[in-house]
């Protein structure tokens, strides 16, 4: 099997790498967390101008194309750099799901400003207590007139304060747990009733809790088939585990980097600490690690837009359970084998390590995906384009 990349895929790797080295350094990505929006705009435009923004979005809609793999090479790329931009949320997610069950009018509208940097979006899927049940939905829809009116809270909204536009699953029938009866809407922040608060991450991010009070939307609102949303969320959400991979990759990447350096320029005892078997030893499992890692997410890249969801499924779990253990090897070795240095907030190692540690448990943890793994050939594998309630039509 051949693992090398196209002429495309190549392209948009070195692109990419160019302008991350040219506008992202550390002592950059230090200002843009601390600046009061969390992110930073010019390099979001960059990002569009290099057509960065697309890369999920289907050609026929002006975007790149791009699969699973393409996602994958952006991701190592934001990951070796450890970026904060809201790349994950609105391109991989949002612009993802938008392109899977979204209306003609919706995709025309909204893709072109996802892809032209002018529109940022946020998916709020998690609630409080539902851990990493996404049919755990208590968020309640109710048809009003020709408007949906929404009450509930979600949790944990990765830069939701700066979206534009959010995409809220609701409950439309049923019980918290099942499967049937979820809905997707697009709501405006800015809706009245509409509330929340955002706060920093731990490793960087921003991340917010929004609440909903008789928010109201339209009709036109809703997203996909009423009732049948859960399917193309489950997609969403593996994708954005297969991402999240990657950049677990990319970050592991730059810490072996960074370590490897260090043994070569720290000196003990008149010479550089890399001359020490035992410290070459801990590098090359650190390297070990990080190549099954990559051998992982690159399985996890292929298989996430496969049409059988059981091979999806399992290929994206058994990756991010890897991942999970491989991260937090190469994170503590690195810490260890940069002495006190690798604790200080000056030096990129320890912010390197905080990024693996959240995604760790971004999307589900080591024992959550073990057990998704185990009974992925147990939980029902519906189609994303449901057939529509005969009281609603298809949208």
């Amino acid at each position: 099997m051949d693992f090398d990349y196209t002429e495309e895929q190549q392209m948009l790797q070195d692109a990419i790498g160019r302008f991350l080295e040219k506008n992202y350094t550390f002592e950059q990505r230090r200002e843009i967390v601390a600046s009061r929006i969390g992110y930073s705009p010019t390099v979001w435009e960059g990002m569009a101008a290099l057509g960065l923004l697309g890369v999920p979005v289907a050609a026929d809609a002006g975007g790149f194309g791009g699969g699973g793999v393409e996602t994958m090479i952006v991701m190592e790329a934001l990951g070796r750099h450890l970026s904060v931009e809201p790349y994950l949320g609105t391109v991989v997610m949002a612009a993802s799901c938008v392109g899977a069950v979204g209306t003609k009018d919706q995709k025309d509208y909204l893709l072109p400003l996802i892809m032209d940097g002018s529109m940022r979006l946020a998916c709020a899927f998690n609630e409080p207590g539902g851990r990493y049940d996404l049919n755990h939905v208590q968020t309640t829809a109710r048809q009003d007139g020709g408007f949906w009116i929404l009450n509930g809270a979600k949790s944990v909204v990765l830069h939701g304060a700066v979206a534009d536009l959010l995409i809220v699953s609701a409950r439309t029938s049923g019980a918290p747990g099942d499967r049937e009866g979820i809905s997707l809407f697009f709501v405006n922040p800015g809706e009245d009733g509409v509330g929340g608060r955002e706060y920093p991450t731990y490793d960087g991010m921003r991340a917010a809790e929004i609440t909903l009070d008789n928010v109201q939307v339209s009709h036109d609102s809703l997203i996909g088939v009423d009732g049948h949303a859960l399917p193309v969320i489950e997609l969403t959400v593996d994708r954005a585990i297969a991402a999240v991979c990657a950049e677990a990759v990319g970050v592991m990447e730059a810490l072996n980097a960074a370590t490897l350096e260090y043994l070569k320029t720290r000196k003990q005892f008149g010479v550089p600490i890399g001359r020490f078997q035992t410290l070459q030893h801990r590098m090359v499992d650190m390297v070990m690690h990080c190549e099954q890692a990559k051998s992982m997410a690159l399985l996890a890249a292929v298989k996430v837009d496969d049409p059988d969801v059981v091979e999806r499924r399992r290929a994206v779990s058994a990756a991010k359970e890897l991942i999970g253990r491989s991260g937090r090897f190469v994170g503590q070795q690195a810490i260890q084998l940069h002495g006190g240095m690798g604790m200080t907030d000056e030096l990129a190692v320890g912010h390197f390590v905080k990024r693996l540690a959240a995604i760790d448990t971004q999307y589900g943890d080591a024992d959550h995906h073990l057990d998704r793994f185990a009974t992925a050939a147990q939980t029902p594998a519906e189609p994303i384009l449901a057939k529509p309630r005969s009281r609603w039509k298809q949208l």
